[in-house]
């Protein structure tokens, strides 16, 4: 026979368990939502929803691994050592933490770059919440891969793979290749709304390049069209390579060498950084942005700077113009 505190334990046992697979349920159908309508090509509204859907994926994510901790997820006040006060709706249900709280509990599992790479995607929800935004897509389409590979990720490391969505995905056919005119075109409308171009810069001027150029935070793939093919062999449209190997190698080499017969190119913490070790010690991100929008140096046929890889990068003779303004300035700057 069970014993009543046993039945009592079994019973606590199985709500829990039912309500981790719900949270657990209603997290993938978020994230598998998600990436659908990023996928589907007759929405518009793509990156926003994106971001709206993963960030509700990681919160029940998060939920879930919590309650399977015995961790409280609910708002409270601890009222002594054994008593706490709980806050609520005007309805009376409990408060949950979002995911900026989740994220911020000593106890969270998700590692540093990995949540970096949220907090972008957060941040970037309370610029565009209730705007328009256009063109954003093809700025952070890197981050949200990123998210979703974090996400199969933890959720198979933290509750099993057969909680894994890799499977219920697959790569996206197109209507047409990609060309230098497509891409030529794309760069026509590289302008973002002003609030979402300074939060997108100013974000990535925050984190280390290591930061940056970690795959957890911004996933980035250089595709090359491959010419032949043996027969018989598999024929993928993508195919991943191991980025040690001897074509990726060759790959990087010949990108850096594209990249080193351009002319230097400066984000903005490096023209700020460069000005500092000048001596113009007061001279920072704030300043130099009022003073590229006063002389409107990013305005087309300036020639200050370039739009590349969804970052605004400044040439040598916008550092001599900063220099001159600092030397202008030089009583205030020093």
């Amino acid at each position: 026979m069970i014993s009543t505190r046993n039945k009592k334990i079994l019973k606590s046992s199985r709500k829990t368990w039912s309500i981790k697979e719900e949270l657990l349920t209603k997290s993938r159908e978020a994230m598998l939502c998600a990436v659908q309508i990023f996928n589907n090509p007759i929405i518009v509204f793509k990156s926003e929803s994106f971001i709206v859907l993963s960030n509700i994926a990681w919160t029940y994510l998060l939920h879930a691994y919590y309650r399977d901790n015995e961790i409280d997820y609910r708002y409270h006040k601890k009222l002594n050592m054994h008593r706490k006060k709980y806050d609520k709706t005007k309805k009376g249900a409990f408060k949950f933490w979002e995911l900026e709280k989740c994220l911020l509990n000593p106890y969270c599992p998700i590692d540093e770059i990995s949540t970096t790479n949220l907090q972008f995607l957060i941040g970037l929800r309370h610029e565009i919440e209730h705007q328009r935004t256009t063109r954003i897509d093809d700025h952070i389409s890197a981050r949200l891969q990123a998210c979703c590979l974090n996400y199969n990720d933890y959720i198979k490391t933290l509750f099993g793979d057969k909680y894994g969505i890799d499977k219920y995905l697959s790569f996206s056919l197109q209507f047409s290749s990609i060309t230098n005119d497509h891409v030529k075109q794309l760069n026509k409308f590289k302008e973002l709304p002003q609030n979402i171009d300074s939060y997108i810069n100013d974000f990535d001027n925050s984190v280390s390049d290591d930061v940056f150029n970690n795959p957890q935070y911004s996933y980035r793939v250089l595709f090359v069209q491959k010419i032949a093919n043996r027969k018989g062999q598999e024929d993928k449209v993508i195919e991943f390579i191991d980025h040690n190997s001897p074509e990726a190698v060759g790959l990087n080499k010949e990108y850096v060498l594209i990249k080193d017969s351009e002319k230097p190119k400066y984000l903005p913490k490096q023209v700020v950084d460069k000005m500092q070790a000048k001596g113009f010690k007061r001279f920072n991100m704030d300043q130099h942005t009022k003073l590229w929008k006063r002389l409107c140096a990013r305005k087309e046929g300036k020639g200050f700077g370039v739009y590349v890889a969804n970052n605004w990068f400044w040439y040598e003779n916008w550092l001599q113009e900063v220099e001159h303004y600092c030397k202008q300035n030089e009583s205030v700057l020093k």
